[in-house]
């Protein structure tokens, strides 16, 4: 399994729509390579179904599919488009970042503390009747996470430690950032120029 980031950094509402238009784009090439892609959080932009980040998790089919399609996606990507929100306005190149976290990165195991508790949230009464959902604490830093978007509790243990390795990154990044503040980092700040891929129009096309 792999954690997909996509932010719009500091960038504005086009930047947000890049977003949710990304989002997309990886949703249809992961069917296309027979993996399961999952919103696992998201935080929502000003305007509806923009997003300023999201944060996806990804994970092959089957033995006969492979997720390594997703590493051209990761750094900046680079959306050329005529603003949909201000008339005439000049600038027509918006970026996004995406940042990948993979199992590799996972904090140990022995790190962390699991506890299996009910699910929560939309779906009734059918959804408090299991006992799936996990709560997961990183010993040495007091991180924790509760995780439910999986059936069972192998999936949601293994996401966990995930979104756990997640936030240690970000907590070490900004760390560094306040150690030194001519660093860029990915989620923070993205790189304008050098894109690794590109896409053009309203319909995001890949060029």
């Amino acid at each position: 399994m792999i954690l997909v980031q996509i932010t719009a950094g500091q960038g504005p509402e086009e930047c947000c729509l890049g977003v949710a238009k990304a989002w997309q784009a990886l949703q249809a090439e992961a069917k296309r390579h027979a993996c399961r892609l999952d919103l696992v959080e998201s935080v929502s932009a000003a305007r509806a179904a923009n997003y300023k980040s999201l944060l996806l998790s990804l994970e092959a089919d089957d033995a006969n599919s492979s997720t390594t399609w997703i590493q051209e996606w990761q750094g900046s990507l680079q959306w050329i488009c005529v603003s949909p929100y201000r008339l005439r306005y000049p600038r027509k190149n918006w970026f996004i970042g995406v940042r990948l976290f993979e199992c590799a990165q996972r904090a140990a195991d022995h790190a962390i503390s699991y506890q299996a508790c009910r699910a929560s949230g939309p779906g009734g009464q059918h959804v408090n009747k299991t006992d799936s959902a996990i709560r997961a604490t990183h010993l040495a830093s007091g991180i924790t996470v509760k995780v439910q978007t999986e059936r069972s509790q192998y999936a949601n243990k293994k996401l966990a430690a995930l979104l756990i390795a997640q936030k240690l990154a970000e907590r070490d990044e900004q760390q560094a950032r306040q150690q030194n503040r001519d660093r860029r980092l990915s989620h923070f700040e993205l790189e304008r120029g050098g894109a690794g891929l590109v896409f053009v129009g309203l319909e995001f096309k890949r060029r």
